[in-house]
């Protein structure tokens, strides 16, 4: 298992969610990290998912 960053930011740059989760592979992060954003109401609030390598998963601004 590898493990991914989720940070969700306001417009003016405070983070609104900062955690950490586990997935298999880059495909599956991004399905958790989409879940989690729908789950939280942040799926249009600039956010970002990263991999342990620092190669973007998810990202919107």
């Amino acid at each position: 298992m590898r493990t991914y960053a989720l940070t969700v930011f306001k417009q003016t740059g405070e983070k609104l969610l900062d955690e950490s989760f586990t997935a298999e592979n880059d495909n599956e992060a991004k399905k958790v990290g989409n879940a989690r954003l729908a789950e939280e109401g942040y799926s249009e609030h600039t956010h970002r998912c990263v991999s342990p390598e620092a190669k973007l998963v998810l990202f919107h601004r």
